[in-house]
């Protein structure tokens, strides 16, 4: 008669462990994948926020380095342990408008001059013109044109000269060290690449 007795406690027991299971199960489930979804979303914007920086190049003004509709990858770490350097392609917030992100190369660095003379960029005063083998084909000669970096600041120019909107023509000419958001590393669509 115990015996009886105890195996129709343990056949309820057993009964409602499997619905605690059953119910819990499906709770328990949605509770995972909320969690990797979470997860995944403070992944995506620890790594947007602080470690890299993607980017629409939407002009031919970087032409043939990056081309009209490349997406890139730039480093915002780069710059937080080194300083720009001079043919660095960098993000940054465009000076006449700061809620938009250009993609440009370093030309002129902090406290130097740029001149641009018969299509030819020269820094410092040199004789000798800029070694720029990544532009797209020579300058059009325009008037002669000097600047002064200032200090803390940049000046920047599309890789396609003749069809560039860059330093030259904004209204603020200088890009401000802080306004440098990263330093552009590789292509990834449509065609993936490192770029120089």
């Amino acid at each position: 008669m115990e015996s009886s007795e105890r195996k129709k406690k343990n056949a309820r027991k057993e009964d409602s462990d499997e619905k605690e299971k059953k119910s819990g199960g499906l709770g328990k489930e949605i509770f995972e994948w909320v969690k990797i979804v979470v997860s995944a979303a403070l992944i995506a914007f620890v790594l947007n926020t602080f470690i890299i920086a993607n980017s629409e190049v939407p002009s031919g003004s970087m032409e043939n380095t990056i081309m009209t509709g490349d997406r890139v990858i730039g480093s915002r770490l780069s710059y937080r342990f080194e300083d720009p350097k001079r043919g660095d392609i960098a993000i940054f917030r465009f000076p006449d408008n700061e809620k938009i992100y250009y993609v440009k190369r370093i030309i002129g660095l902090p406290g130097e001059t740029v001149d641009i003379v018969d299509g030819k960029v020269y820094i410092n005063g040199s004789d000798e013109p800029l070694d720029e083998p990544y532009i797209r084909e020579p300058m059009i000669p325009e008037e002669p044109m000097h600047f002064e970096v200032p200090e803390n600041s940049y000046f920047m120019m599309g890789d396609n000269r003749n069809y560039s909107m860059d330093a030259r023509r904004w209204e603020n000419t200088y890009v401000k060290r802080e306004k440098i958001i990263a330093k552009v590393l590789f292509r990834y669509f449509p065609k993936p690449g490192i770029l120089k």
